[in-house]
């Protein structure tokens, strides 16, 4: 049997007694191998060419690290200094927008890029290169040379030698070449953001403070921008004039960890992890090529023999002297709840945290500390828990942990944003990560590029989704703070409401710190307690609410009747402790490869109901278990119980609202909130018509499951009926006409609000037709009805629901007014005709072959066309009398329209 060079390395190590060997032998077999060339010889340049060394850097100041700088305080300049033996060798370049402009992406603490890269000298010039890690080889391996051709470094800046030490034969470069020109790619990233092209401009550009360390180098550099002629400007409120703006760049630039004992640890899908992936081309047993190291950190116990023992260099999170004092006892709870994780993996306290001083010594992007950063935005709402990697082994160096101050009442006036844009499309809603599935073609596809992977952009060149977005989040969290406030009385400024916000705070850390960690999203972790238990502390405070912190969480609400427990969970779940377990626990494996069966038997635990795993691009599916904001076992049951508390909400706020001192657009926010809510759970619920859950089991599991399991039809049929009580029925949006009347907008007119222009009120058809239609839409769509078309054969005997079922009960449902009844008047309301009028458009397309719909659909709306038109010929015939002009007109149009589109689909055939 042929072995691989990472083997045969190994086994001569442990042949020689000497296991360091094996494993240094590991380490320069996993080095990539990079595209030689051969440089020019110093002789072949004549010194003449150069300034001389002593003469360009007097008069300036020394400072002495991993680069040697010089700084001239009369020009500005900084020279940059590289001895011969630094040539060619990896560094990690961070590059972190330090301030920004508060919107539009512009935030400050937003990770920009990172970057290994290396310096390499080509006759009278030094390139800055990226170091292309994509694809690898083994050492002394003969596709080496092929990899050298085969695939580019990127050369992102060429400097201009200014001179080299007679003695030392150390380069000297202008440092602002580099870090003074666009490296972050700025300009292109403010034309999308803006629309507007701003130019970088040289004159208003320069270095803030710089410093040298031994490890690293922490520069700032500020970039001025500017639109002199005006031409298809922005206004842009955050700034007094939208000609101009500055932006502060932080670069550390920071040697690789060599030799520090770090192993790389291979990913399983089973358990989420951000990973570093390359292609081993030295593979040969045909799988898989692709090689997936999980990214955490380089814990070691001060004690290996101990099974619970301190960390040699515990991670330590800093937190920023911005943040407001009455959150950061929250602050300091969220990120030590992870301690209880590790020491199930053998850790003691390997997280601390500390407070930075108001006047510190270091910069909080400063690559050598991890913080917690407080920004202000106008528009930001999300928080942000990045980490800095060794692409080459998965290494996690570094994380700041960024948050929106102003999150909370971002919020306002969303839903008026949201709809008015839309009425002549969903994109925006789609977008925004209302719909549950991608069967509008907004789904993985808006969110992914052509290979399926996310959309990368200057703010996510790693293609991972650290940034928890905050749109729901906001108004989740605005959710809870009005139903304590409506519904249990509580004020604003009483310990029970100080209670909620900490709680929320403290949940929004420890979900960060686990992105720090390495963790992805687990949008399974919320489904761990049944409804029952959700309000019992004593369960939730012994085994917290939920199985993953990883998950989106809403506030857990109690159902009217229902005493009241917490709100947040105050524990990381099962599942957060067994991840943590699978990338922290010590093997004793010296290679990655060595560690495979202990792993397997971490993995092998998958199949535990606490330990369910599904994350972001499993949200997409219809998938009834994987959802954003969803809480308890019951998923259904769960957002019927928060519908209820949006009806609720809204008739509180009818009957008490506004009090003393408020405005009506305080009335109009909070019935906006309480309608966002209303439809995302709408929507949740819809994933159960055609659903099927998704494992990650493999085979020979305990308890293992097959990959795909079918929604119980059961549970089908209770979402469409759930789905007709609150979004098609005649009362579904049962609003008082004095409520309508309050919802008045805000009439400040300046830059802190959107006045509302086309119209003031509340637009009230048009806000209750567009769930209507979306979620109509969605039920029906091609994709969906493929889905429930394939479960008939994937389900057992008459325990699927069939596409003639949920055209059957849908036709009920929506045309229920045409059911035979004694003569009794028939008056079919505004909304009810608007959403008749879309079912019967959307039937109407599939006969003429306008929606992309099954064939059998297109023969099932055929048929439900003919027997609509019967229905309503016999309502017109036999109840003519007792139909209000509306209604008999409405009618009369649909059995027309129904007419000429039979007519039209027979000529077409």
């Amino acid at each position: 049997m042929k072995r691989s060079p990472f083997y045969v390395c190994f086994l001569l190590g442990l042949l020689l007694g000497n296991v360091s060997s094996a494993k240094a032998a590991i380490t320069n077999a996993e080095k990539p191998v990079v595209n030689s060339q051969v440089l020019a010889k110093d002789t072949n340049i004549e010194n003449s060419d150069f300034q001389s060394f002593d003469e360009t850097v007097k008069d300036t100041q020394k400072l002495e690290g991993l680069f040697t700088l010089y700084r001239n305080k009369q020009t500005g300049k900084i020279y940059l200094e590289i001895k011969p033996e630094q040539l060619n060798k990896n560094y990690l370049a961070t590059i972190t927008l330090e301030s920004g402009i508060g919107e539009r992406g512009l935030y400050s603490g937003m990770p920009l890029q990172d970057m290994l890269f290396y310096f390499r000298r080509v006759n009278n010039n030094l390139h800055f290169a990226v170091r292309n890690v994509n694809f690898r080889t083994s050492s002394g391996n003969p596709e080496q040379r092929s990899l050298e051709r085969a695939f580019s470094d990127s050369v992102l800046s060429s400097l201009k030698i200014i001179s080299i030490h007679p003695q030392r034969q150390t380069i000297l470069v202008d440092l602002g070449n580099l870090l003074l020109s666009d490296l972050p790619g700025l300009s292109s990233y403010l034309k999308t953001a803006l629309e507007v092209s701003y130019q970088l401009e040289e004159d208003k550009t320069y270095f803030g403070a710089a410093k040298a360390f031994p490890l690293n180098m922490e520069i700032e550099s500020i970039y001025g921008f500017s639109n002199p002629s005006g031409e298809d400007g922005v206004y842009l409120p955050t700034l007094p004039d939208s000609r101009a703006l500055s932006l502060k760049v932080h670069y550390s630039l920071s040697q690789l960890p060599e030799n520090n004992g770090y192993i790389p640890r291979l990913a399983d899908e089973r358990v989420g992890y951000f990973t570093t992936v390359y292609k081993d081309f030295s593979s040969k047993s045909g799988k898989d090529p692709f090689v997936r190291y999980i990214q955490r950190w380089n814990l070691e116990k001060q004690d290996p023999t101990a099974s619970l023992s301190p960390a040699k260099k515990p991670i330590v999170f800093w937190i920023e002297n911005t943040v407001p004092v009455e959150y950061r006892d929250a602050i300091r709870e969220g990120v030590l709840m992870w301690n209880a994780a590790f020491e199930k993996a053998g850790f003691k306290d390997a997280i601390e945290v500390q407070q930075m001083p108001d006047n510190p010594t270091w910069d909080p992007a400063d690559v050598r500390y991890n913080t917690i950063r407080w920004f202000n935005s106008l528009d930001a709402a999300f928080a942000l828990g990045p980490s800095r990697v060794n692409p080459l082994t998965g290494e996690i160096l570094d994380a700041d942990i960024i948050v929106d101050a102003d999150f909370v009442n971002s919020f306002k006036q969303e839903y008026r944003n949201l709809i008015e844009p839309n009425q002549k499309g969903n994109s925006s809603f789609c977008n925004r990560g209302f719909l549950p599935s991608h069967s509008s073609k907004q789904g993985v596809e808006a969110r992914s590029g052509a290979n399926g992977q996310p959309k990368s952009s200057l703010l996510e060149q790693d293609g991972h989704n650290h940034r928890c977005e905050g749109m729901q989040f906001a108004n989740q969290m605005a959710v809870g703070s009005l139903s304590l406030s409506l519904l249990q009385n509580v004020s604003p400024r009483s310990d029970r409401m100080k209670e909620y916000i900490h709680q929320f705070v403290r949940s929004l850390i420890a979900h960060e710190v686990g992105h720090t960690l390495g963790l992805r999203h687990n949008f399974r972790g919320s489904t761990l307690l049944t409804p029952e238990e959700l309000n019992n502390t004593d369960i939730t405070r012994a085994k917290g609410m939920v199985s993953s912190v990883m998950d989106y969480l809403p506030p857990n609400l109690a159902p009217q009747g229902v005493k009241q427990g917490d709100y947040y969970t105050s524990k990381v779940g099962a599942y957060d402790e067994w991840a943590i377990e699978y990338g922290y626990k010590p093997s004793g494996g010296v290679i990655p490869i060595a560690e495979q069966r202990f792993l397997d038997e971490i993995a092998k635990k998958s199949s535990q109901p606490e330990l369910a795993y599904a994350s972001d691009e499993d949200s997409f599916d219809l998938d009834p278990t994987v959802n954003q904001y969803d809480m308890s076992r019951d998923p259904l049951g769960y957002s019927r119980s928060q519908l209820d508390i949006d009806r609720q909400l809204w008739d509180r706020l009818n009957k008490g609202y506004p009090g003393t001192g408020e405005s009506y657009s305080e009335v109009s926010d909070r019935f906006n909130t309480a309608f966002m809510h209303y439809l995302q759970n709408v929507f949740l619920i819809t994933k159960y018509i055609g659903g099927q859950s998704f494992y990650r089991d493999r085979p020979g599991n305990r308890n293992g499951r097959l990959p795909f399991e079918p929604v119980p039809v059961a549970k089908q049929r209770e979402a469409l009926a759930a789905l007709q009580k609150y979004v098609f029925a005649e009362d579904a949006f049962n609003f008082p006409p004095d409520l309508l009347n309050k919802l008045a907008p805000s009439r400040w007119m300046d830059w802190s609000n959107d006045i509302a222009i086309n119209r003031l009120d509340f637009p009230v058809h048009d806000s209750i037709f567009f769930p209507q239609s979306i979620v109509l839409r969605e039920v029906l769509s091609g994709d969906r009805l493929n889905r429930l078309r394939d479960l008939e054969l994937k389900s057992q005997p008459n325990q699927a629901l069939t596409l003639p079922e949920l055209f059957n009960t849908l036709q009920s449902d929506i045309w229920s007014e045409l059911q035979p009844a004694d003569n009794k008047s028939v008056k079919i309301s505004s909304f009810r005709r608007a959403l008749q009028r879309e079912h019967l458009q959307i039937l109407i397309g599939m006969v003429l072959r306008t929606e992309d719909v099954p064939e059998d659909a297109r023969t099932l709306a055929w048929s439900k066309l003919r027997q609509l038109r019967e229905d309503i010929n016999n309502s017109l015939r036999h109840r003519s009398g007792n139909l209000d002009e509306y209604t008999k007109a409405h009618l009369q149009e649909t059995r027309d329209r129904i007419s000429k589109a039979l007519d039209a689909q027979m000529q077409s055939k």
